[in-house]
């Protein structure tokens, strides 16, 4: 079964948050973390995992992926709070 992941991005300071979705998510947090393509995240050094949530199809996820999006900023600070309270780099390995 494929499964697709919505996740959401910031920045060193915390200060910008950006929400991707795709099919393959350590693949494109690296791609992230490496700048490799040129856009927001690669200007504003976005390359934090904050937060993911898997879906079983891909028209799922861009549904919740435009949920996100359409969200207020308090709402996607509560998001991560939730299930990140320490805002740790998700890709990072544990202590």
């Amino acid at each position: 079964m494929k499964v697709y992941y919505v996740y959401i991005l910031t920045n060193q300071n915390h200060t910008v948050l950006y929400i991707g979705v795709t099919n393959d998510l350590m693949r494109r947090v690296a791609e992230h973390k490496a700048a490799v393509h040129e856009g927001f995240t690669k200007k504003y050094k976005v390359d934090k995992l904050m937060y993911f949530e898997e879906s079983p199809s891909i028209m799922a996820a861009i549904e919740r992926e435009k949920q996100q999006k359409a969200g207020s900023r308090p709402k996607k600070l509560a998001l991560i709070n939730a299930n990140n309270p320490y805002w740790k780099d998700l890709t990072e390995p544990g202590e």
